[in-house]
């Protein structure tokens, strides 16, 4: 039995966004199969932003299995009243394929190596199988989804604000990212970004070709921006709902 992730994405039609996320936190704590989860905070652009959402917020989630998750979306009130009052909602379900660095001093994608092999406890398919049975391709021509994480140092914020405009810009124009959002759980300092790309060779066209994205994180590593980070990838499956008018999953 292995871990999986679910990634909600939920846009609301006016602020009142926030109110209502302050009452989700004791019923996730009180979830069961729930073993990691953040509630996040949204940008205007496709990466890290200093302009906040206030109409979008996240959910990420790791869960003992897929039973987990499947109760907590039957059952909960927290996606009852997603269905409820969102103006839209988009989902998936993830299978980690790898990740490093730690989260909160952890990593919550341990236990997951870089395998896909999350099992419904029924023991009726493993997440790459899933994957494939919702038509998506597992390996290095199927989609990816990345997460990168970071709780920047108070004294590097104002490069690391100054920085994020040009990387903005081309995420903007990068053929093979298909969806990307900024997140954060703490104003300012503590910022992550999601993204789903066509395939593995789309990340790695990003990460290292791109001129600019090279530049950043040189200076990340030379000026010690951060004091925490992580980065992780999955294979995204069963995903649902739309994410700015459509699934950029959807076939």
């Amino acid at each position: 039995m292995g871990t999986i992730v679910s990634f909600h994405l939920n846009r609301y039609a006016d602020r009142g966004a926030m109110r209502r996320m302050a009452f989700d936190r004791p019923l996730l704590r009180r979830t069961d199969g729930l073993t990691f989860w953040r509630l996040l905070g949204t940008g205007r652009g496709r990466s890290m932003t200093l302009g906040a959402d206030l109409r979008r917020w996240a959910l990420l989630a790791v869960w003992r299995d897929e039973r987990a998750l499947r109760d907590f979306l039957e059952r909960s009130p927290i996606p009852a009243r997603w269905r409820r009052d969102a103006a839209e909602s988009w989902q998936v379900r993830l299978a980690p394929i790898g990740s490093r660095g730690r989260w909160g001093g952890t990593d919550p994608f341990a236990g997951a190596g870089s395998r896909a092999d999350a099992v419904d406890p029924a023991g009726a398919m493993s997440a790459a199988e899933a994957a494939e049975a919702a038509g998506r391709r597992v390996g290095p021509g199927g989609p990816v989804a990345v997460l990168t994480r970071a709780s920047i140092r108070p004294s590097r914020l104002v490069a690391f604000y100054r920085s994020v405009p040009r990387v903005d810009a081309l995420l903007r124009v990068q053929e093979g990212c298909l969806a990307s959002v900024g997140i954060g759980e703490w104003p300012l300092a503590r910022q992550a970004t999601f993204s789903l790309w066509r395939d593995a060779a789309a990340v790695r066209a990003f990460a290292y070709e791109g001129t600019e994205h090279r530049r950043v994180i040189g200076r990340v590593r030379a000026d010690d921006w951060y004091s925490e980070e992580l980065f992780a990838r999955f294979v995204p499956y069963a995903s649902e709902g739309t994410w700015d008018g459509t699934d950029p999953l959807g076939p």
